[in-house]
């Protein structure tokens, strides 16, 4: 059975009833019903400590509408079975379903080619691929060798990054000698571009930047960063998991060579990330893992490796949570992009009038909704986070509370940790009241 088929568009979503229109393809799209899309997901109805839950914490990990739960089980309960291994019917189903969810994420994001979409276990395994693959090719063939970082090879992130993104290119510059790099914020929050010829240089191999920052908010502006990398040959590497969930993404019409994300933030399953790469480029890597799937042919004198993608699939892949994921596209796909878009921002800059009213906030990040996501970080005068996050909790409204795998930007601003209010296509500005009544509530505890 051809992956693309009827099942795996049956599977994927065939079973979802739009509760909303599709979203309009322009820019600024009028937003939807929020407490219709609300009603698609179950775990919003809960109570917690005895009242209604505020989930403010989609930057974490996002909700999953019942679609998604739905083709999961679907998939286990009709369809299970290892794919690309077998002629039987259930191993053809499976295998349909799995690669009919790449066909979906490759639509989704506009990949110019399918095969240049591969299924890992979370972006940050994403963003290791491409760095272990790059550190790995110097023992390569002589097209693969040229990708190869050395000695006097420069790699350059930015201070506002997740730690995926740090780490990885930290420890690829200890095994190869590069020297490692960064680009400093401004107090606003935002990239400090007046920097940007000075740390991009012609040595410079890789420029790895957040397209929205977990901790900020800040959207970053790719155009100049990938057009100062062509200038000086650079690989550009786009942590895209605060971007992909909350506003149209097109990996052709950004520029840069590599995207991770995750499915677990975009209304997916856990244990799912997902790395895009320019074709040219993953062709020219060399295996990140190996074991099963991932080969040609194996002798003991040598092994030969398989095709696109299935090159950097080692092992069986995570086949429901794949499935899973391409329910989940389907149902954002109907929601609209732009309307998602529009929606949360609405939400954020309401979510910031509304916090500025509240004594002793100070919001990390930009104070205005321009250029900027769906994610806030504040302090509460000398309260810690970690009080902020359980009091709140008691009222229950989720909020995450610490460094969020940004400690260096923390470090920047002065603060161990921030407590930090996210959003997603289904927070409502009933939400942020139920904040806001909440910190005033901290407030009256700690300083009574």
């Amino acid at each position: 059975m051809r992956a693309g088929t009827d099942l795996a568009t049956e599977s994927s979503g065939s079973h979802l009833t739009p509760r909303v229109p599709a979203g309009d393809p322009t820019p600024g799209a009028e937003p939807y019903d929020v407490e219709r899309v609300r009603a698609d997901f179950p775990l919003l109805s809960r109570l917690v400590h005895g009242v209604p839950l505020v989930y403010l914490d989609n930057a974490a990990t996002s909700q999953k509408p019942r679609v998604v739960l739905d083709a999961e089980r679907r998939y286990y309960e009709q369809h299970n079975a290892n794919v690309h291994r077998g002629v039987h019917t259930l191993a053809e189903e499976a295998t349909a379903l799995y690669e009919g969810g790449r066909d979906a994420v490759a639509a989704f994001i506009h990949a110019a080619d399918r095969a240049e979409v591969v299924f890992t276990k979370n972006a940050s395994e994403a963003i290791n691929l491409v760095a272990y693959a790059l550190g790995n090719a110097a023992t390569g063939t002589p097209d693969q060798q040229a990708l190869a970082l050395r000695p006097g090879d420069e790699v350059v992130v930015t201070e506002m990054e997740h730690h995926s993104n740090i780490v990885p290119w930290q420890l690829l510059c200890q095994r190869t000698g590069a020297t490692f790099k960064w680009l400093g914020l401004t107090d606003e929050g935002r990239l400090d571009l007046a920097d940007l010829d000075r740390v991009v240089t012609d040595r410079t191999r890789v420029l790895a930047f957040t397209h929205q920052s977990n901790l900020l908010g800040t959207v970053n502006p790719v155009d100049v960063l990938v057009r100062r990398a062509r200038e000086v040959g650079a690989i550009t590497v786009l942590d895209a998991c605060q971007s992909v969930p909350h506003m149209p993404v097109d990996v052709q019409a950004l520029g840069v060579d590599f995207v991770a994300f995750s499915a677990h933030k975009m209304l997916g399953p856990t244990g799912l990330g997902v790395l895009w790469g320019r074709r040219e480029l993953l062709e020219r890597l060399p295996p990140f893992l190996g074991g099963g799937e991932m080969i040609e042919t194996v002798r003991m004198t040598g092994s030969t490796f398989a095709p696109l993608p299935h090159r950097f699939e080692a092992g069986t892949p995570p086949i429901a949570q794949v499935v899973g994921l391409g329910a989940a596209v389907e149902y954002l796909t109907q929601l609209g992009m732009p309307a998602v878009a529009t929606h949360e921002a609405q939400v954020t800059a309401y979510a910031l009038d509304a916090l500025a009213a509240v004594p002793d906030l100070r919001v990390i990040g930009p104070a205005t909704p321009e250029a900027r996501g769906a994610a806030i970080s504040f302090t509460l005068g000398g309260i810690h986070p970690h009080d902020v996050g359980q009091v709140l909790d008691e009222q229950g409204v989720a909020v995450r509370v610490g460094h969020h795998c940004a400690r260096p930007a923390c470090d920047r601003y002065g603060v161990p940790a921030t407590t930090r209010a996210s959003f997603g296509p289904y927070t409502t500005r009933a939400d942020i009241d139920a904040l806001v009544e909440g910190l005033d509530r901290v407030r009256a505890f700690f300083q009574g």
